[in-house]
């Protein structure tokens, strides 16, 4: 069942005002597990997942591992899962005891349910959080850049796997910076660009927790 989450009630996400301000969504919706959301545990961050489409092999099977360790609910995974590392991860997330939220940049109503959602949201561990009404069926560009933003917001950290040199991740890592939240990235030769706008290498992360 689809319930609404309202600008102004007492339920809505105070991190999203308080990172988008008047760019935050009216209505955030959700689908599946609230408790994810409502019940977190301190000791287990929410960590936002973000790789390009276009990401070298060996961060590709990085995200996979780091997800082997993830799933066992060491952290609580974000992400709008749709570039092939996310996908990855993912797969091996719901295959795992730990929760996952996963952001559509579309609507969630008419919304089919993937088959690999089921059992993972029958049993308490998934969780469908949309900034989009009704109205937004179809994944757009704009509506990608706005889930990213979404997710980044509600996020305790941001992981960037990997961004292409001048693309709409980058310039998410540049704005995520500016709002004072950390940001991690893969220690790897192709992550250059993003150590240099001050992004983290993760071992960071992990060395705190």
């Amino acid at each position: 069942m689809i319930t609404y989450l309202h600008r102004g009630e007492a339920d809505y996400p105070a991190e999203l005002t308080d990172y988008l301000g008047e760019q935050a969504p009216a209505t955030v919706a959700l689908w599946g597990a609230r408790a994810i959301w409502f019940k977190r545990n301190d000791n287990e961050p929410l960590l936002a997942l973000f790789c390009s489409a276009k990401a070298p092999a060996g961060i590709i099977l990085r995200v996979h591992d780091l997800a082997q360790g993830w799933r066992a609910g060491e952290v609580t995974v974000i992400s709008g899962f749709h570039s092939p590392a996310e996908q990855e991860c993912l797969a091996v997330l719901l295959r795992g005891p730990g929760p996952v939220i996963v952001c559509p940049a579309r609507g969630l109503a008419r919304m089919r349910l993937k088959r690999e959602y089921k059992e993972p949201m029958a049993a308490g561990r998934l969780l469908l959080m949309s900034p989009f009404g009704e109205g937004v069926r179809r994944m757009t560009a704009d509506t990608a850049l706005t889930r990213n933003r979404f997710v980044a917001a509600l996020a305790d950290a941001v992981l960037i796997a990997h961004a292409q040199p001048g693309s709409k991740t980058e310039q998410l890592v540049q704005k995520v910076l500016e709002w004072g939240k950390p940001v991690y990235t893969l220690d790897n030769a192709a992550n250059s660009n993003l150590l240099a706008l001050g992004a983290k290498p993760y071992t960071a992360l992990a060395s705190s927790g």
